[in-house]
């Protein structure tokens, strides 16, 4: 009964929020319309005649993530079948005890750190005004995911039987082979389980983000300012009235980034599943 309760609780936490999020979202999303405030290209919620167009804000998102996982993924992977299958036990130690430190690393000391030497080397290295730019957010964001991949990888690496493995090895693979072939398909449920927090780390990210990437309302570039939907519902939220279309629209914001967070979980669990029912089936 005392498991059962705890396990409701967390089920209650997650009803609880999407239920405040819909609420307070769907108002400003009615009044803006839901084609211009998710298709709109231009945010100015503070002029004379206002604007609530967010699709800036879902594709800087979207590209800002994408480019951190397209970096983060393979290099964590790679680290964690490195820790859990070739490396030394005391090289392992020191490696994994780098990666949680990294993990406990304050997300304000990683864009403070960006915006000291990642946006000037940026700046300077493609001569541009301002260094603040997406690849800068892309780049901060490929580094903080990498503690959450590399920790449950190795986790999940780790728990593969040994017998898969030596039968491996026993029909000629090579180590290699052996890893990348048959460790790592056999872990896939806690990779995706990894990619999954790396993901939402990234897109759920507002800090850091604010201080490397310039945190200006253009459509996404990579050598350009940008705004993420967290870092504009941070930036605003402060000084927007309260029950004013400004704060329900910056709900609205909070909106969509769960809905984006809730498709990607339920996508890669359907990969998942897909994969898991073909193999059983062969």
């Amino acid at each position: 009964m005392i498991f059962l309760i705890c396990g409701l609780v967390a089920v209650t936490f997650v009803l609880c929020i999407s239920v405040y999020l819909v609420v307070s979202g769907i108002p400003a999303i009615r009044e803006i319309g839901l084609i211009h405030f998710l298709g709109g290209t231009k945010w100015a919620s503070t002029a004379n005649n206002p604007k609530f167009g967010i699709l800036p804000f879902i594709l800087t998102s979207v590209y800002g993530t994408a480019g951190a996982v397209l970096i983060g993924v393979p290099v964590g992977l790679l680290t964690a079948v490195y820790l859990s299958k070739f490396a030394k036990p005391k090289v392992a130690g020191i490696i994994r005890m780098a990666v949680q430190l990294l993990a406990g690393i304050p997300s304000v000391v990683y864009g403070l750190v960006g915006m000291i030497v990642l946006v000037p080397g940026i700046q300077h290295a493609f001569h541009l005004s301002s260094g603040a730019t997406l690849l800068a957010a892309i780049i901060v964001l490929a580094i903080m995911i990498l503690p959450s991949i590399v920790n449950v990888s190795d986790t999940a690496l780790r728990a593969v039987p040994k017998e898969y493995e030596e039968a491996s090895m026993a029909l000629g693979a090579t180590e290699t082979e052996t890893y990348l072939k048959v460790s790592v398909p056999a872990a896939k449920s806690g990779i995706a389980a990894a990619i999954v927090l790396g993901v939402g780390r990234a897109i759920g990210e507002a800090m850091a983000i604010i201080m490397v990437s310039g945190n200006v309302a253009n459509m996404p570039g990579l050598l350009k300012s940008v705004r993420f939907m967290t870092t504009a519902i941070a930036s605003e939220m402060s000084y927007a009235a309260v029950g004013s279309l400004q704060r329900n629209a910056l709900y609205s914001i909070g909106l969509v980034l769960f809905l984006f967070i809730l498709l990607i979980n339920v996508i890669l669990n359907v990969i998942i599943k897909g994969k898991d029912g073909g193999g059983n089936e062969s």
